[in-house]
């Protein structure tokens, strides 16, 4: 056999790989990404602090200056900052004083 020959076959036989490769690809289904991600698991009680937060977020521009959502800001930065911290600090599930939320800033930063 010819050596050009040789090299046309193999160039044939790249394309035909390549193209059958692409035809695959473009046929198979993709998975759902929620499918593949584990769900937290859901515990039966509600988190308290988590609807306070989510009150907070429906006041808008008044939640900056509602007590209620400085304390709720602050345990969040409390449990978010704290490494191994998942339980509540109080029964309420936000701090007692809001001593700690008038030390750290009043309002979460530039959101």
């Amino acid at each position: 056999m010819d050596s050009k020959l040789l090299a046309r076959i193999g160039a044939v036989a790249f394309v035909a790989v390549a193209i059958t490769a692409t035809v695959i690809e473009l046929t198979r289904k993709e998975e759902r990404p929620e499918a593949a991600m584990p769900r937290p698991a859901q515990t039966g009680a509600a988190d308290p602090l988590r609807d306070e937060l989510f009150r907070c977020q429906s006041l808008g521009e008044a939640g900056p200056r509602d007590p209620a959502c400085l304390r709720a800001w602050a345990e969040s930065r409390r449990r978010f900052l704290t490494p191994g911290t998942t339980g509540l600090q109080t029964g309420s599930g936000l701090p007692g004083s809001s001593t700690e939320s008038h030390s750290r800033g009043a309002a979460p930063g530039g959101e």
